[in-house]
């Protein structure tokens, strides 16, 4: 099994959130543009993403939007 290069791998929407995720600049610079530039980490979606269910990154971003809604 091949794990996905966070630190470098090319993210989209579809790239999915699994054991081997890593909070890293890429992941963040991927999201800042699907976010904006107000986007952070916060504890709440750090344990959202960690919560064991099935995500991609652009589940995260939605998420992420939901709630500063």
């Amino acid at each position: 099994m091949t794990t996905f290069d966070w630190h470098g791998g090319a993210i989209s929407r579809a790239t999915v959130v699994d054991a081997t995720y890593k909070n890293t600049q890429n992941v963040r610079r991927f999201l800042t543009g699907q976010c904006g530039p107000d986007f952070k980490f916060d504890r709440d979606l750090m344990a959202w993403i960690r919560s064991g269910a099935a995500h991609t990154i652009g589940d995260i971003a939605d998420e992420w939007q939901r709630r500063r809604g």
